[in-house]
């Protein structure tokens, strides 16, 4: 392996810095995009069972801020409950373009890697293959054996550049599909948190105060002889 290394030159060494690169940013985005950690199960139903019940202090919205990126839009869209439904709209879809900054936060850095890695491989070969080209000008063809593997060991770094390549396209193209799909499922909660709190008068009324005692029915007129 050591041999291969030194074959392709210096390319290799910011190839191999791409690659270590490349699976951090996989493993931390694998732990940080887990679905129990940005939609917990069940989240948004016991935010409408808080609003519902009028238990909205600023503690418990603090609370569900600090909880998940499904957490903090839910939030937000409670913090605007006052105002009309348009600028309630307005706030959840601004807070919505901050957690998608986060949740594809290092992905541009994949994606990079994705596009860099070739290029770097290939100029690595390109500079082995010239400096194999210039050899042979100074001391001739030889042995066609060694001029093989002068070959070969200048597409070490081709071969390197797409190992290094690909795995971080197919995790940069994975991790953009799960934050879409979780924008889509946050979308919607939001939306059904949105049509409770249009309700909420009426509903945080009969939470908050108790049932009115039946009014007493009108006493029975005496019958007139």
């Amino acid at each position: 392996m050591w041999e291969l290394v030194k074959a392709g030159g210096w390319p290799m060494l910011p190839l191999i810095v791409l690659g270590i690169l490349g699976v951090a940013i996989i493993l931390e985005r694998l732990w940080t995009l887990r679905r129990n950690e940005v939609l917990p199960p069940g989240l948004g139903a016991e935010v409408r069972s808080w609003a519902a019940r009028g238990r909205l202090e600023p503690s418990h919205l603090q609370t569900l801020r600090d909880n998940s990126p499904l957490g903090a839009l839910l939030a937000a869209a409670l913090e605007a409950r006052n105002r009309p439904r348009e600028q309630m709209r307005e706030r959840i879809e601004d807070t919505g373009r901050h957690l998608v900054h986060r949740m594809e936060r290092y992905l541009p850095a994949l994606s990079t890697i994705a596009s860099a890695g070739p290029l770097l491989g290939l100029l690595g070969t390109v500079i082995g293959m010239i400096q194999m080209f210039l050899g042979l000008m100074d001391h001739g063809a030889g042995d066609v054996s060694q001029l093989a593997g002068g070959i070969g060991k200048a597409l070490v770094c081709t071969a390197t550049g797409m190992a290094v390549a690909i795995p971080a396209l197919i995790a940069h193209r994975f991790f953009r599909a799960r934050v879409s799909g979780y924008v889509v499922e946050m979308e919607k909660e939001a939306g059904a948190l949105m049509d409770a709190l249009d309700g909420r008068p009426a509903v945080m009324a009969a939470a908050a105060k108790p049932a009115a005692p039946a009014a007493a029915a009108p006493a029975a007129q005496p019958a007139r002889s």
